[in-house]
């Protein structure tokens, strides 16, 4: 009986008429009765239903939407006594930011940071750190017609099937201007992992449209930020770059979009990173990537393509290397085996769909649940891609430094196993603690 009585929404009288009864039933009640009718959910599944957190230990809440005052985030659980300031937020978030050239949306803003608390004199604090990104080029009046109208394939249905109601203006928090508050507290996220442990986090363009970059024509060991930040769509390869920038101005001038993918990579990543069975690596990868807008697909290590191999095709063999370490000689594993890091080159790739938003006629439905036409308008980036890249990154940080954390919590609390396990920090002689 209860569970058919809940699936049928309470209306105003009903709610009165169950309060009535709740306190006629407690006047019946002898002293040492008392009956209790609130339902009662547990605490960590109200927090979880939230949407706008992650993480566990390292955790990460973003706010604001796209054309309110501003966006930002609240970082808690960061360690104390790590340098930090508004520039090391700065250059992710440049990365990050609109109108910075002519295959990306033409709003214009600076996307200057600030930090209102948790750092002091240079230092975190260890209490909960507050960003803030104002928002200075809003133009509300572009959403006019998708205040009635529906856009194909964006979230403002599904925002309307879920709350009853939406902020209309830049899509709300479905836009990708939340991302503001992922890539600052991913560049907190990035300097604690290289700090710590000489990990890096590099994203680039793979696939724009119909252009592919070859896979053997990037070295992953060697490759770097300069060459991925030598051009504008975000390639690291010059040939293939102009090809895809191509393919996005042609487009662009006829108000369409196009999709594409965004290759990461993570070096020098610590064993043992992982919580098997349910929060295991890729998992936790898989999960934080695809909460980013416009992700369609993930895969890591050799993907679907691995499905076309034997067995003893796709199994990446041990050697130990001239420094006594476990390594593996291919590594189709994506530095990745039963949930937990090994050590070697994490690489995953993300699809993200066309844009959503473009300026060509289409057919849709208004509110009031009438057929119609829609051009939408307001300024949008052609190919989502270029853009991604610092989004993507500051995802996967932020899983590395939260699996990070619970590693050293859970395996590295008491001494290790020095004969299968490394240690996360070395032993240092006196002189060289650093605090």
């Amino acid at each position: 009986m209860a569970s058919s009585l809940s699936t049928k929404p309470f209306s105003t009288d009903a709610l009165s008429a169950f309060a009535s009864l709740n306190s006629d039933l407690r006047s019946l009640s002898p002293g040492y009765l008392r009956l209790s009718l609130r339902p009662r959910l547990p605490k960590r599944l109200q927090i979880q239903a939230a949407g706008s957190t992650y993480g566990n230990h390292f955790r990460v809440t973003t706010y604001g939407e796209s054309h309110g005052g501003g966006v930002g985030c609240v970082i808690d659980g960061c360690p104390p006594r790590i340098p930090l300031s508004e520039a090391d937020m700065q250059v992710d978030l440049d990365r990050r930011r609109p109108g910075q050239s002519r295959i990306t949306t033409p709003r214009k803003e600076t996307d200057t940071c600030k930090i209102f608390s948790g750092v002091s004199e240079g230092l975190t604090t260890g209490t909960p750190i507050h960003v803030f990104v104002p928002n200075t080029d809003q133009r509300g009046n572009d959403y006019s017609e998708m205040s009635l109208a529906y856009r194909p394939s964006h979230a403002d249905a599904t925002y309307d099937m879920k709350y009853g109601v939406r902020s209309v203006q830049g899509g709300g928090r479905s836009s990708a201007r939340e991302t503001i508050g992922r890539v600052a507290s991913g560049a907190v996220a990035k300097k604690i992992l290289k700090d710590f442990s000489g990990t890096e986090i590099l994203a680039y363009v793979s696939q724009v449209h119909k252009v592919i970059l070859p896979e053997d024509l990037i070295d992953h060991d060697t490759l770097t930020l300069h060459q991925i930040e030598s051009n504008i769509v975000r390639c690291p390869d010059p040939e293939y770059a102009e090809k895809m920038i191509a393919a996005i101005d042609a487009v662009r001038v006829r108000g369409d979009s196009v999709g594409g993918v965004v290759t990461c990579i993570v070096r020098n990543c610590p064993r043992g990173l992982g919580s098997p069975v349910f929060d295991k690596l890729e998992a936790e990868l898989a999960k934080a990537v695809m909460s980013l807008p416009a992700t369609k697909g993930f895969q890591f290590g050799s993907g679907f393509a691995g499905t076309f191999l034997t067995g003893s095709e796709h199994n990446d063999e041990f050697y130990i290397d001239e420094h006594g370490r476990t390594r593996t000689r291919t590594n189709r594993s994506g530095g990745i085996q039963g949930g937990i890091s090994n050590g070697e080159i994490i690489n995953m790739r993300i699809a993200f769909k066309p844009t959503s938003t473009i300026g060509k006629k289409q057919h849709t439905v208004t509110r009031d649940k009438k057929e119609t036409e829609l051009i939408a308008r307001g300024r949008h980036d052609p190919c989502v891609v270029p853009r991604a890249v610092p989004m993507v990154e500051a995802m996967v940080a932020l899983v590395l430094v939260d699996q990070l954390m619970a590693q050293y919590a859970q395996c590295n609390l008491f001494p290790v196993n020095l004969d299968l396990q490394e240690p996360l920090v070395p032993e240092l002689e006196p002189e060289e603690v650093p605090f």
